[in-house]
């Protein structure tokens, strides 16, 4: 008896052992695209390739009413809510530069003094992603994985690169504009990959800048945007008109390896990288899960020169076509059609340029922040004679200077609460302006709350933002120019932004349905079979997942 059951153990232990693994991906790319619209994916549909933005919508899952769910909207915040499944309120990343209240200075959000520059003897390498407070689904993977699994982040921002790769990824790489090169931080290592010299030593921006941008097809098929030569348009340094063609190696002489990120050559030439990361690490070929994050950059540079409706802006989204055709073939070839997963999505969208709107007789206009800081000290002084009651305007939030209520305990408190309701008032006085929060009604608001007050309330961090909160008018922007756009704003043309999913484990298909984009790093999470990451306050997208 007791050999049969012997055997009995030994079979069904055989049975448990042979279990097959579950599957998943052996790799996931993640792609942000800096400053894109929902509506380019229909506007320029017509002119897209077959096997780039139009395969992912076609052969994957669109949401065509995918939003950012708080304010501001800017890159920082928008490239560590998309990973990290929650909002500023949580991971605390409220700006691209923010007032830090301890130190009394700006800082940007993901600098860092305690680490240094590799791959080059000057330039920002002060970095890491310290600055971000909560887990990223790349961070999930890595412990989940026991730092198996390899996460590696790429952008031409410093920003874009390091904060979706996360707290625990085995390296982020991003374009250093004085040496043409791509650096890294000593937070991630002490000297960069062969691999990574290997292909700075190629001088692929020097080649492109060699090169005249003009158009990818005939400039007259350009019929979804306006006019090449515009009043709305910044110029780029050395150029007399905005204008096609672009010659850049004159340009040059007058910029640095900068100059790239301004053209569509930039998103070639991190695509070239994106290429020589998957074969340099061999991601995707092994046991366990990769992740690698990818964000094209000169979407954003060129988008605030020019505003979204320029030739320009039309010709690198046409050109990021073919980039995103690139990666996916590379991805068939490298890791295997029907083994990966891609998701792409943007950081925020795009406001129309103030101007164009005011000459068609539409709302909008331009905000001065320089005159708001002088106007509004001049208005407290009447109250506060001699005292320096500002410390900070930024990110559309007012921070007073905590230190100007010292003193008696029983006076101070009054005097800051007069001081806050005092500002508001001036605020709401200011043509522009359609609403102010202080501190003490966004503390008072639900999380889930709807409407702007509650997009203010998930973008307000209790500890780093300001006293006083204020929302432009729709149309409105803040700038000294009228050349040009922005982004920051609560309104859809800057929280409406595609969301697509493909390959592995995802459904053919599309929705209408409302969705926040906090809900793309839980549904990779339930894709993944790993847990959300510590701050996610998004939800799984179901109809997305097989």
């Amino acid at each position: 008896m007791k050999n049969i059951f012997s055997i009995i153990l030994l079979f069904t232990s055989g049975l448990v052992w042979s279990q097959p693994v579950e599957e998943k991906p052996k790799l996931v790319v993640g792609i942000v695209v800096d400053q894109m619209r929902q509506e380019y994916l229909s506007r320029f549909y017509s002119k897209f390739s077959e096997r780039g933005f139009k395969r992912l919508m076609s052969e994957g899952f669109m949401l065509r009413n995918a939003h950012y769910n708080y304010v501001p909207t800017f890159t920082g915040p928008g490239h560590a809510s998309v990973y990290s499944g929650t909002t500023p309120a949580i991971h605390g990343i409220i700006g691209n530069d923010f007032y830090d209240k301890v130190n009394k200075k700006m800082v940007n959000c993901v600098e860092d003094s305690r680490f240094t520059i590799v791959g080059t003897k000057e330039g920002n390498g002060d970095v890491s992603p310290s600055r971000m407070l909560s887990t990223t689904i790349t961070d999930e993977l890595r412990l989940f994985s026991q730092k198996r699994s390899k996460v590696i982040g790429v952008s031409l921002k410093d920003r874009g690169a390091v904060l979706p790769a996360g707290h625990l990824a085995n390296a982020a790489y991003w374009f250093d504009g004085k040496s043409g090169k791509f650096i890294s931080s000593t937070f991630y290592m002490s000297k960069l990959p062969a691999w990574v010299e290997k292909f700075n030593q190629l001088g692929l921006p020097d080649k492109y800048l060699s090169q005249e941008w003009k158009t990818l097809l005939p400039i007259e098929q350009y019929t979804e945007s306006g006019p090449d030569e515009s009043s709305y348009e910044i110029k780029l340094n050395g150029k007399e008109k905005a204008v096609f063609p672009y010659k850049l190696s004159e340009l040059r002489k007058k910029n640095d390896f900068e100059l790239i990120t301004s053209t569509p050559f930039g998103n070639d030439l991190l695509t070239d990288l994106v290429k020589a990361t998957i074969d340099g690490e061999q991601l995707g070929n092994k046991e366990w899960t990769d992740f690698m994050t990818v964000s094209f950059s000169s979407t954003d540079i060129i988008g605030h020169g020019t505003g979204p409706n320029a030739v320009e802006i039309e010709d690198v989204y046409l050109r990021l076509d073919r980039n995103i055709e690139d990666l996916l073939k590379t991805l068939d070839q490298k890791t295997g059609v029907g083994n990966y997963t891609v998701f792409l999505t943007a950081d925020h969208a795009v406001a129309e340029v103030p101007q164009y709107l005011r000459d068609n007789r539409i709302p909008s206009g331009y905000f001065s922040l320089s005159d708001l800081q002088i106007s509004l000290n001049t208005y407290l002084q009447k109250y506060f004679p001699g005292k320096e009651i500002i410390a900070n305007i930024s990110n559309n939030q007012v921070f007073l200077n905590q230190n100007a209520f010292g003193g008696d305990p029983k006076t101070s408190g009054v005097d800051l609460l007069i001081t806050t309701e005092l500002v508001a008032n001036y605020l709401m006085a200011q043509e522009g302006i359609a609403s102010v929060y202080t501190e003490n009604l966004i503390r008072q608001t639900s999380f889930s709350e709807g409407g702007i007050k509650g997009m203010v309330a998930r973008g307000y961090n209790a500890r780093r933002s300001g006293d006083i909160a204020y929302v432009y008018e729709p149309g409105w922007i803040e700038s000294n120019k009228i050349q040009g756009s922005t982004h920051g704003s609560p309104y859809s043309y800057d929280t409406n932004v595609p969301v697509l999913f493909y390959g592995f484990g995802i459904r053919k298909g599309s929705s209408l349905q409302y969705h926040s984009i906090t809900d793309i790093a839980p549904t990779l999470s339930i894709l993944l079979k790993i847990k959300f990451p510590n701050g996610c306050t998004g939800q799984p997208i179901e109809e997305v997942l097989k």
